[in-house]
């Protein structure tokens, strides 16, 4: 399938990325992954592309103390192979690592998945988990986001129209552990749960639950009351709306969200 027209522009800084944004109908370009399909679906109809692969300034991963701090452009190889990224947040290796093939890793942005916001999608759901802080920047500057408000719906995010994604903050962690469940190699997620001990708790994500990702709160709860992970993993489909479609019934994801849950919480 052929793309509709668009004109393209290279953007030299994030300040020139910005300003080319404010043009009506424009779309960033970093690695492709996710925009390259819907142009040639034609789901995606942008008059102008801003492609801002280029900008390395945007590709890091720094030790900030409390917290990890990695740029939006930060290929998904780049993390499961990063020294930082393994001694003090392995839940984002072992995400990142999930992600599609080598090709997709080597190629695909933390920043364009976070972005793309798919609910059945990786880095999001260990965004939530690990309550990361989204920095975004625009015309009026720098703004902060919580993982919890970033995401407002299928394949939507808090992003203003001239805001792009600049760094995911994340905590530092002891242990972490990520299992997805997926019909065939590379897929999607059918479900996907993250597990991590953050701060005091222990939070647990969901990928595939949902029109967003989501947390298990009435597992995290059960656990911070005392329960075993057997019984709290019992109450992780709690609360979530998952999908009836060609991978799996809503039932079936339900119950494939308490499996996984009780997996990675006697793994953790």
């Amino acid at each position: 399938m052929i793309p509709p027209a668009f004109d393209y522009a290279r953007a030299g800084s994030v300040g020139e990325a910005i300003e080319l944004l404010g043009r009506e109908d424009a779309k960033l370009l970093a690695g492709g992954h996710s925009l390259i399909p819907l142009l040639r679906m034609r789901f995606a109809r942008p008059s102008l592309l801003v492609d801002i692969g280029r900008l390395d300034d945007l590709r890091y991963v720094r030790d900030e103390g409390d917290a990890v701090a990695i740029g939006a452009l930060t290929r998904h190889a780049d993390l499961v192979r990063d020294p930082v990224i393994a001694q003090q947040c392995i839940l984002v290796a072992q995400a990142a690592g999930e992600v599609g093939d080598p090709q997709v890793r080597h190629r695909g942005t933390v920043g364009g998945s976070i972005v793309h916001a798919d609910p059945a999608s990786d880095l999001p759901a260990v965004m939530l988990t690990l309550d990361a802080v989204l920095v975004a920047e625009g015309p009026a500057g720098e703004r902060r986001i919580s993982a919890e408000d970033f995401f407002t719906g299928p394949f939507d995010c808090a992003l203003g129209p001239q805001e792009l994604l600049r760094e995911l903050r994340v905590p530092k962690i002891e242990s972490g552990v990520y299992l997805k469940h997926v019909r065939r190699a590379q897929d999607w997620a059918t479900v996907a749960v993250a597990a991590a001990r953050v701060g005091d708790g222990v939070n647990v994500g969901l990928a595939g639950m949902g029109a967003t990702p989501l947390r298990a709160r009435a597992t995290e709860q059960a656990l911070a009351d005392g329960a075993a992970p057997a019984d709290a993993a019992a109450l992780a489909a709690e609360g979530t709306d998952p999908p009836s479609d060609i991978s799996g019934s809503a039932e079936y994801r339900s119950h494939l969200a308490r499996v996984l849950t009780r997996q990675a919480l006697e793994r953790l």
